[in-house]
């Protein structure tokens, strides 16, 4: 009996877009993947110029925006699933944003 083996391995990034309305991922396989910019309130509140900030880390497995501490996997993006900040922390990250705009 001959058993075929395939090697299963995760998605990665290769660019992304972030508009006012949502984020676009090109992935190394060929897709496109596009969700709602409100799904993340960090990039929903950024400013253009933080929103074209960003990095790929751990090889493609997710997206690092330095200038909003804003974390994706593209596994979740695969998912369909939001951002889990809790509204306690938003307010406090937007909050800090707040202070930082008026010193």
């Amino acid at each position: 009996m001959t058993t075929l083996a395939v090697e299963m391995r995760p998605a990665t990034a290769r660019n992304v877009v972030v508009t006012d309305e949502s984020v676009t991922v090109e992935l190394d396989d060929g897709r496109t993947i596009s969700v709602p910019v409100a799904w993340y309130p960090r990039l929903l509140h950024a400013t253009p110029e933080e929103r074209n900030n960003w990095r790929l880390i751990a090889k493609g497995e997710g997206i690092h925006w330095s200038d909003l501490d804003e974390d994706i996997s593209i596994e979740n993006i695969l998912f369909g699933k939001p951002s889990g900040e809790s509204q306690r922390s938003l307010k406090h990250w937007l909050d800090a944003r707040q202070e930082h705009v008026f010193t």
